[in-house]
């Protein structure tokens, strides 16, 4: 039977809108049928892998890990779960990753110490703790129950949890601790370097009642009525999901925008209480791999070039296998008419391969249709 202090910790994480990913490996196995058998878990719990294996550890991380049971692998952990975690989360609400690795007893006596590493990261921060366990003092049973204390405390601390629950550690077994935090300007320096995939600015004040977002990438140099106009259109040919905007950091083309470029741009959409995501990705399949299951708003001039074969090496089978990944995602276009070479168009007027057509969607023109582009705005504002 569940401790009632363990409990009403568990009631109070799940009581938060943080939403996590866990990888665990070693221990700690207690603490996810607490965080499940409590009510609630769907809040809190987006994912559960246990990489228990040395090569479902070497998959998880992508490369052989030093030493499985480590502060580093705890740490490179995390940052996976924290990733992964901003893929499947709700929009604007708090993602975090949590890493745990340990070496604890087991059917045979081990000659190194009997200890755990733990790590949680958020957007805000990482943290990293440590903690070595007197051996032969418990069984593995009681050595997972303390670990996975452990593990309850650290996420609850991460979910800005106020309690004061003490895991059931002896005066000798003090853990060590290292924790970073990060401002705005470092959280986008990680995003544009690819540590971090995503970052979410959630100025919309409606309510995220879906998990689909309706997403309009764009440079937004500036942001303009027609931007606004067409997200509205498109949400409401959809009929449910979130709306927001999608900013990539780093372009195909040209260098990347700087952390103070970005800010700029970020203050138009918190002037007009619109979401906005920034990321760093710049091609479309890479961002249906980012936001699965979304439907993305285009104009008719980038829905001709992505099903152009010249824009994937003059290779239609590439471009139809590229195109067929994004579609495997759950993603869908909606295609917003836009002057082509110098002449409205919608999507009618092009030839959508047969095995495609059910992932592009028209917004007919009478719905929507702004000929006016960030480009012509600059060079009136002579920018």
């Amino acid at each position: 039977m569940m401790d009632s202090c363990i409990r009403a910790l568990v009631e109070a994480i799940h009581s938060t809108p943080t939403q996590a990913i866990l990888y665990i490996s070693g221990g700690a196995s207690q603490a996810l049928g607490w965080l499940m058998s409590v009510p609630g878990a769907s809040n809190t719990v987006l994912e559960a892998v246990v990489p228990y294996s040395r090569m479902s550890m070497i998959q998880l991380l992508g490369k052989v890990p030093a030493q499985s049971a480590s502060q580093q692998t705890a740490e490179d952990m995390a940052l996976l779960a924290y990733n992964r975690a901003l893929k499947l989360s709700k929009p604007g609400y708090p993602a975090l990753g949590v890493g745990f690795t340990g070496a604890l007893a087991s059917l045979q006596p081990k000659r190194g110490d009997h200890r755990f590493h733990l790590s949680t990261r958020t957007s805000e921060r990482l943290l990293v703790s440590t903690v070595t366990l007197s051996k032969g003092l418990r069984t593995r049973e009681q050595e997972d129950t303390v670990s996975s204390q452990f593990l309850l405390k650290a996420i609850a601390n991460a979910c800005k949890v106020s309690e004061n629950f003490v895991p059931e550690l002896i005066d000798s077994e003090i853990p060590i601790e290292h924790g970073w935090l990060f401002n705005e300007d470092q959280q986008l320096e990680q995003l544009i370097s690819g540590q971090v995939s995503f970052k979410v600015y959630p100025f919309s004040s409606d309510a995220v009642n879906e998990e689909r977002k309706i997403i309009l990438s764009g440079s937004f140099n500036p942001l303009h009525d027609g931007h606004l106009k067409l997200l509205e259109v498109a949400s409401s040919i959809c009929g449910g999901g979130y709306p927001c905007f999608e900013l990539s950091a780093v372009n195909a083309d040209k260098p990347p925008l700087t952390v103070s470029e970005i800010k700029d741009r970020v203050k138009q959409f918190e002037k007009v209480g619109k979401t906005v995501i920034i990321s760093n990705q710049p091609f479309f399949y890479k961002k249906a791999e980012l936001f699965p299951g979304s439907a993305f708003v285009i104009g008719a001039d980038t829905a001709v070039r992505l099903i152009n074969p010249k824009y994937y090496g003059n290779d239609y089978g590439k471009m139809l296998e590229i195109l067929i990944g994004c579609k495997n995602t759950g993603c869908t276009f909606l295609v917003g008419g836009r002057n082509v070479d110098g002449a409205f168009r919608v999507l009618d007027d092009f030839e959508i391969p047969e095995e495609l057509k059910d992932m592009f969607i028209s917004i007919p023109a009478e719905k929507f249709r702004v000929d006016i582009s960030s480009t012509e705005i600059r060079k009136n504002r002579g920018m």
